[in-house]
Parts: structure tokens; sequence; C-alpha cells
């Protein structure tokens, strides 16, 4: 069984969506969900979904004795960030080297960086009278939205569109994209956790 740890700060909405997709699947599983707030709402989903979860501080998710030894004792074969807003330390990403990934509600690199993140994303490409966006989903590495580009899915900007009218449009890009990628990157048979970018945008 693959195994998938969830990082998240907030709502949980795509955390949800991920855990309901694999709930019935037969060799990848959501394993735990984290967050490093105690208040967030995505504790509470996991909790009706009866995933063990975990709320942690900075500390813990930068020491290699932390977070990233609490995965890695649960076997997990993939960490996915899900509405996560600090930036990954590096004993993370040591510990699972090219098996962290992020979606962003943009189509990047245009509309990233600390700071750029739900509404304020939307606004951005609105204020940018921008006639596309989306989402994109990425490896992450030690900067915020830089890492290799895995998948991108575009919706139109309509002109009397709003952040939340916009945030709307994204999120169901999000549902019906994230997880089907995961899937994908989880059920290649290569040892090492290579990746060819060749998932189709349909």
């Amino acid at each position: 069984m693959k195994k998938i740890a969830i990082l998240a700060s907030g709502s949980g909405t795509n955390a949800e969506c991920i855990a309901r997709y694999f709930a019935s699947h037969p060799s990848i599983s959501v394993d735990m969900i984290l967050s490093n707030s105690a208040d967030a709402y995505v504790l509470k989903r996991a909790e009706v979904l009866n995933i063990p979860t975990k709320v942690f501080t900075r500390e813990e998710l930068a020491d290699a004795n932390g977070i990233a030894a609490l995965l890695q004792s649960r076997g997990i074969s993939l960490v996915v960030l899900a509405g996560f807003l600090w930036l990954v330390p590096v004993a993370l990403l040591k510990a699972f080297p090219n098996k962290i990934i992020n979606i962003h509600p943009a189509l990047l690199p245009g509309y990233g960086g600390k700071n750029m993140y739900g509404s304020r994303v939307h606004q951005a490409v609105i204020d940018a009278a921008e006639a596309e966006s989306g989402i994109t989903i990425h490896r992450v590495d030690e900067q915020y939205d830089c890492g290799e580009i895995l998948f991108q899915a575009r919706c139109p900007v309509l002109p009397d569109d709003t952040a939340e009218t916009l945030a709307q449009r994204i999120h169901t890009l999000e549902y019906q994209h994230f997880p089907v990628v995961i899937e994908q990157l989880l059920s290649q048979p290569e040892v090492g956790f290579r990746w060819d970018g060749n998932i189709s945008n349909s």
C-alpha cells in the first residue's frame, strides 16, 4: 500500500477531496493529515474520515527527528501540500527527495511566491487583466512555488470575475485533477519516483 501524508493549514477541502478519492483505493491510502494550526478545520474533516492527525510546531517541522522521522516511520510514499502555508524546511526535503508536491491556484511561474495564496492570488490575476488562470501541481523545493512543474490546468478569467468567483472555478479544477495526478505519480513502476511530466491536461 502506498501511503500519503497531507499537510494543510486551513479548511482542508482539497485534503478531504483527496482522502475521499482514495478511501476505497486498492493500493493507495491517505495515512495521516497534519497541520501547523490546532484550529484548522482540516483536522475536523480528518476526524470525520477516521484519518490520524498531528498538529506540529515550526521547530518540529524543521527537526530531522520530528515530523520527517514520524512520516518515515509510517512508511509514507508521498507528502502532499494542500493549502499548506509554510516553507518546507530542508529536513523534510532531505527525508523525502522528489516526493513532496504542492498545488498552487495559478499558472506558475506567475503569481507565486511568499504570501501569494488564496484570494490574494486570484485578486492579483484579476488586477493584471489576465485572460486565464488555473492550477499548477509541482514538486516542492527550497523556495516557494519554484519546484518542477508536473501538471497545469487552465480556466478563463471572466470580465466580471471577483476573487471569490474565480476561486470557485479554480477549486473545481483542483478537485478534478489533484487526486488523479497523485494517483498517476504513485502508480508509476519506476524505482526512485521518476516523472516524465506527461500527464494530459484534458
